[in-house]
């Protein structure tokens, strides 16, 4: 079996250094080596040993399990390791000490699948083309070996990102903006200010470049996006495809990123314009994304708005009204499905 699975890595080396895509068999010998490592141990266990070890009920295991976005598996089938343990193990205790709702475990699986899935894709594809890169000069079991010595590395980067991302939202919940204590928490539902960033024709673009250069386009936006969006104080829930979707605790602070967007993406010959609209009011935050009027409101505005524009709503024109860093202008009401009279605000910098 272990000779099995290097000569199985060799012949896609050999592949990769002919420039041939490989595809693995998913029960060969080199399938379980990388999965035992990516796993960190080995398989043990099927379905019905889990939930019973982790004091699960069988049904509520099965829905877990969908919930976290895998294919149905046998429950005689030997899939699973000490750490699926671990963790249906978790969500029990969680469960008891009342952190967790019964009613809740599937929806936070959902959502932190989501995530790591996107997550797990970018990684899995820097690994490979790593490997592939260096296919003459590795060995395969040079090749597994780096593989197995990256990936304690990136669970560490995620470990660190995430404390101090958790770091970073419990300021905000528990001491607010101003560093007072005095602010009082609210589980799910926050006055924010919300906007989308939408790139102007993407699709048009797409069909002129090729792969190498929509990725380069891609890669532009996200990190110019990031940027700005960081050095604004505001908060990326998340990027589809030519749109951004950002929150800021104020609408000066959403204004102010609007305004820096626009001029960067501006300053990127390689990018198309950008079309922004930005609302404020109650939203209620869940799972790591926002939802309620003051988005869909947000949306509209920019689907209306003009290239190297930005549209604002009326709370967010009011709330800017006495701030001398901008300029705003009332536009005519648009005529949106949802809204009869929706009252745009062209926005600008003063002077």
């Amino acid at each position: 079996m272990a000779d099995g699975w290097l000569d199985d890595l060799g012949e896609l080396l050999s592949a990769a250094q002919r420039g041939e895509a490989r595809r693995v068999d998913e029960s060969g010998s080199l399938t379980s080596a990388l999965e035992e490592i990516v796993l960190g141990a080995p398989r043990e266990y099927t379905r019905a040993e889990v939930v019973e070890r982790a004091g699960i009920p069988p049904e509520e295991g099965h829905r877990l399990w969908r919930a976290l976005g895998f294919p149905e598996v046998d429950d005689a089938d030997v899939l699973f390791t000490e750490r699926d343990i671990e963790a249906a193990t978790a969500l029990r205790q969680l469960t008891e000490a009342g952190v967790l709702a019964p009613d809740e475990r599937e929806a936070v699986g959902r959502a932190v699948a989501q995530a790591m899935s996107r997550l797990a894709e970018w990684q899995v594809g820097m690994l490979a083309r790593i490997v592939a890169e260096r296919a003459e000069e590795l060995t395969p079991e040079q090749s597994l070996q780096l593989a197995a010595g990256l990936l304690p590395k990136l669970e560490q980067l995620q470990s660190y990102v995430w404390r101090r991302h958790m770091a970073a939202t419990v300021s905000r919940f528990v001491v607010g903006r101003d560093g007072s204590s005095d602010v009082e928490p609210r589980a799910e539902t926050w006055p924010l200010a919300v906007g989308f960033a939408d790139m102007v024709g993407f699709t048009r673009t797409t069909r002129r470049r090729s792969a190498a250069e929509l990725s380069e386009m891609i890669e532009r936006f996200s990190s110019s996006t990031t940027d700005v969006i960081a050095e604004g104080h505001g908060r990326i829930i998340k990027t589809v495809g030519d749109e951004v979707l950002f929150v800021a605790d104020d609408a000066g602070a959403a204004a102010a990123i609007a305004l820096a967007l626009r001029e960067r993406v501006e300053a990127e010959p390689s990018l198309p314009r950008l079309r922004i609209g930005v609302a404020y009011g109650e939203v209620l935050v869940r799972y790591g994304d926002v939802y309620g009027e003051v988005v869909n409101i947000a949306a509209r505005l920019t689907s209306h708005a003009r290239p190297d524009s930005i549209l604002v709503d009326r709370e967010v024109a009011a709330a800017l009204r006495d701030d001398p860093r901008f300029h705003i202008r009332p536009l005519r009401p648009l005529q949106v499905r949802g809204y009869r009279n929706l009252h745009p605000f062209l926005l600008g910098c003063a002077g």
